[in-house]
């Protein structure tokens, strides 16, 4: 009884997804011009509030705004219906030049006169297949006399004349046609001006529908998507026709026939992402082979397409607007193939806006998110869980070439803090849920290790230049903030350094309890090392009874304890004791790897250690300021070190 729970809960959705297909297929004639609406409110809503901050009233706004849009829009749709009646008229004047083109191609092909025979063979056969069954029956010798041919009954010709048409029937023969197109655009018209009417009414009623607890944050959260959509439409629409404009100028200089019609193609069609332009090349192509009797025509033209493409697509667009709509490659093309299928051509030219709309919504509306996880180009984790898959799975070089990414807007001790760290963190979790063996967490460790060995080339500052187009190193640049190690830590000279810290290795990290606890401990030492510090690192063991009196004390200025939980205060409070014991002379930093410095210095308390500190970069500044020579007060040094 209930293992068949689960199979209707699941009939359940696979239903309700089907009833929607449906529904939009069924009611597509009211669909399409609604879809068609809502894109051209984002389109001309900076248009409207722009009129309004010149005082025009908003119904006056929105009125003439529209009327001048749709004014353009059938001001194109004349010039492209002009254009293509001309160019139907003048059509057969280039079936001679193709005609041509095609016989010297016949002649110049290898092969042709096979090519020839084969097709004579297949024509003689379907004529023998077509023959019909008598004749096929009767023998064919020529020795036989044949009957004498009956006299041949020629058909007499009927011919059917209407009556001449009235000026009803003619008028409604020349309206039918019409009638749906200016159906749809009337209704189109009618919705974009009440969905710029009611704007915020609408915004309201999809807050109660997508049911958030926190009405303030969603209300910025559409009104900023709603912003973005509409710059994103309105620059997008913009280039595409800068990029019909060049192509028509382009086909006007080349030479081919009605190259207005083909340059508002080609902006019209590249609303479709990687296809679309090379649909819109097909005609000119096809025509420029038709009216050239040489091949320079063709090759021009083609030319053009080759250059303008991705000129346009790899250089302007992510100089105005960067560089994606949002959208993945694969939810792109199922996105076209799904519309087509749904809504035919004005489907595929409306795939990408409508996609682009359900994924900005899916990232606001908390019972959309699944729209952004399928349909978006963002990585389905959080850097901190891919970086902790990459760890589990034991693949440091791909987690390396991430981080080498990262580390082109921001620096190594950011991409520790924010990324390394936090997944170190869920790792932890599952090792106390009982989830991950000891055997796990040590190949943990060791992936760790050999991660910041990959990373050792890399210096601990903020980069001046540079820019990742890996998209889960940009996710984790956009999760990391702004402003994060900006101000770049000192690089501390030999000369600097108080005599305590010229040793070999004056700085101790020691693991809390876990081997993930020493990966972290070998992130701080190597930040350490890059600020001019040296540092060496001793794993949990370290800190036992048996071992502890093994450590080297005599040339050791700090002992950094590295945790990353503050599930354990007591054992936290033990080490330190036992460190005491077997260094006075050294001071104890906690490194309580938690990102509340509140609850990390409440456990400095507790452990009654020297320092504290919540993050690598912190634990790195307070070491830094220990170590030069001009050193503050450790008082003061706390209160720094938190905040940097």
């Amino acid at each position: 009884m209930y293992a068949s729970e689960p199979s209707a809960g699941g009939l359940g959705v696979v239903g309700m997804i089907a009833l929607v297909i449906a529904g939009l297929f069924v009611g597509r004639e009211v669909f399409v011009p609604v879809a068609l609406a809502i894109l051209l409110s984002f389109v001309l809503a900076p248009l409207i509030r722009l009129l309004q901050k010149l005082h025009v009233p908003r119904v006056l706004a929105v009125i003439g705004v529209v009327l001048v849009a749709f004014a353009g829009i059938t001001a194109l749709a004349t010039v492209m219906a002009t254009q293509v009646t001309h160019l139907a008229g003048d059509l057969p004047r280039y079936q001679l030049t193709m005609r041509e083109k095609v016989q010297s191609l016949r002649g110049s092909a290898a092969g042709s006169s096979a090519l020839e025979r084969a097709a004579d063979v297949l024509q003689d056969l379907g004529k023998e297949l077509d023959r019909p069954q008598g004749d096929a029956a009767r023998p064919a010798n020529p020795l036989t006399p044949s009957a004498a041919p009956a006299a041949e009954t020629k058909p007499i010709p009927v011919e059917v004349r209407q009556p001449d048409s009235g000026a009803l029937q003619t008028l409604g023969a020349f309206i039918t046609p019409l009638i749906h197109p200016l159906a749809t655009t009337g209704i189109v018209i009618i919705f974009v001006i009440f969905i710029l009417l009611q704007r915020e009414d609408l915004r309201n009623r999809l807050i109660r529908l997508a049911g958030s607890h926190d009405l303030q944050k969603t209300t910025a959260a559409l009104d900023d998507a709603a912003g973005r959509l509409s710059k994103l439409f309105l620059t997008q629409l913009a280039l595409n026709a800068a990029f019909g404009a060049v192509i028509g100028v382009g086909l006007f200089f080349i030479g081919v026939p009605s190259p207005v019609l083909w340059g508002i193609l080609a902006a019209i069609l590249r609303f479709v992402p990687y296809i679309g332009a090379f649909i819109s090349a097909a005609f000119p192509l096809a025509l420029a082979a038709a009216v050239d009797p040489g091949w320079s025509m063709l090759l021009m033209t083609a030319a053009l397409f080759i250059v303008m493409e991705p000129v346009a697509g790899h250089v302007v667009e992510p100089l105005v607007y960067g560089h994606s709509t949002g959208l993945s490659p694969v939810a792109v093309v199922v996105a076209a193939t799904f519309w087509t299928w749904l809504w035919g051509p004005i489907g595929l030219v409306l795939a990408t806006p409508l996609t682009v709309c359900l994924v900005v919504l899916g990232r606001h509306v908390e019972r959309l998110e699944f729209l952004d996880v399928m349909l978006g180009d963002r990585p389905a984790l959080s850097p901190p869980e891919i970086f902790y898959q990459r760890m589990l799975a034991g693949d440091p070089a791909e987690a390396a070439d991430v981080a080498e990414e990262f580390l082109k807007e921001r620096s190594l001790s950011v991409y520790y803090d924010e990324v390394a760290l936090a997944g170190l963190r869920l790792a932890r979790a599952d090792a106390l849920r009982g989830v991950l063996d000891e055997a796990r967490l040590e190949r943990m460790r060791g992936t760790v290790e050999e991660l910041v060995d990959d990373l050792s080339d890399h210096p601990d500052q903020e980069p001046t230049s540079g820019r990742t187009v890996d998209p889960e190193a940009a996710a984790a640049v956009d999760a990391s903030g702004e402003g994060l190690g900006i101000a770049d830590l000192p690089v501390l000279a030999p000369e600097d350094l108080e005599p305590r810290f010229t040793g070999e290795a004056p700085i101790l990290c020691i693991a809390g309890q876990s081997p993930v606890d020493e990966a972290a401990a070998l992130m701080l030492a190597q930040l350490l090392t890059k600020h001019g510090l040296n540092a060496r690192v001793e794993g949990a063991a370290s800190l036992s009874v048996q071992w502890i009196s093994r450590l080297e004390a005599a040339d050791t200025a700090v002992v950094c304890l590295s945790f990353l939980d503050a599930g354990s205060p007591a054992h936290m409070r033990y080490a330190v004791r036992r460190l005491r014991r077997k260094m006075p002379q050294a001071k104890i930093l906690l490194g309580c790897w938690v990102a509340d410095a509140t609850v990390a210095e409440s456990l400095r308390e507790a452990a009654r250690a020297d320092l504290v500190a919540s993050t690598l970069r912190a634990a790195t500044a307070l070491c830094i300021e220990l170590a030069r020579r001009d050193t503050i007060e450790p008082s003061k040094a706390v209160t720094t070190a938190n905040a940097a």
